[in-house]
């Protein structure tokens, strides 16, 4: 099982700042997972609401704003370009969150099956994983129409019918830890699918423990240091 840093080791660092996935790595963890959205000039960011409220205190809208407006208001907001060299050169896989619904509709995906495609040769040199994940099934299959041999996951949550899952072209299906605990047979479920099982975001030790015995392919966690710890004494 590996364990993704949700937003980087957020459980100790500000969420998606450099700190956070430097801290990651230090952790141990096996890979970054990343929220991106575009701004208005089309770069893409990672950041997980739709605007600056929250983490700087600053009502500005990402998909409003230009880069630099944004970079003045936050200096720690990290660009794909950023994270994906950071990654790289530490051997660190990536799953990474598209945001939906946005004004820009599937741009976001197609940005970033542009930059895999881009960046192939050393993502390989690296042996690194790169994973798009998203809620939006009309945002998975845009990217299987580009590149069908992007790895892809599609998110679940309570609201999502398994008739969706079902019919996803993703490899990899992405419940939330909430689920498991209601329904173990879940994973079952999937795994008879012939998908891989992502599942979001586990910190309590009864659940990384749950997720360790249905054989859950990769854990994603505010706290990649104490899951290796937990892990160690199962």
């Amino acid at each position: 099982m590996k364990i993704y840093a949700h937003r980087g080791a957020s459980h100790d660092y500000p969420e998606m700042t450099m700190a956070a996935y430097e801290e990651a790595v230090k952790q141990g963890a096996d890979g970054f997972e990343c929220d991106l959205r575009l701004t208005k000039d089309a770069v893409a960011v990672l950041w997980h609401d739709t605007d600056l409220q929250r983490c700087a205190n600053n009502k500005a809208v990402i998909s409003a704003s230009t880069y630099a407006q944004l970079k003045s208001i936050y200096p720690q907001i990290l660009t794909i370009d950023e994270i994906l060299d950071f990654a790289i050169s530490q051997s660190k896989s990536l799953l990474l969150e598209t945001k939906h619904p946005v004004p820009s509709r599937t741009a976001i995906e197609s940005l970033l099956v542009e930059k895999i495609n881009l960046e192939a040769k050393r993502i390989k040199r690296a042996e690194i994983e790169v994973n798009i994940m998203s809620f939006s099934w009309l945002a998975i299959e845009h990217i299987k129409q580009l590149e069908k041999n992007i790895e892809t996951t599609y998110l679940l949550n309570n609201f999502i019918p398994w008739f969706n899952a079902l019919h996803s072209s993703a490899r990899s299906l992405g419940p939330e830890i909430t689920q498991l605990q209601k329904n173990p047979d879940l994973a079952k479920r999937i795994k008879s699918a012939g998908r891989k099982l992502n599942v979001w975001t586990v910190n309590e030790p009864s659940d990384i423990r749950l997720c360790y015995e249905l054989g859950v392919d990769n854990l994603i966690t505010d706290r990649p240091g104490f899951v290796r710890e937990i892990l160690r004494k199962n």
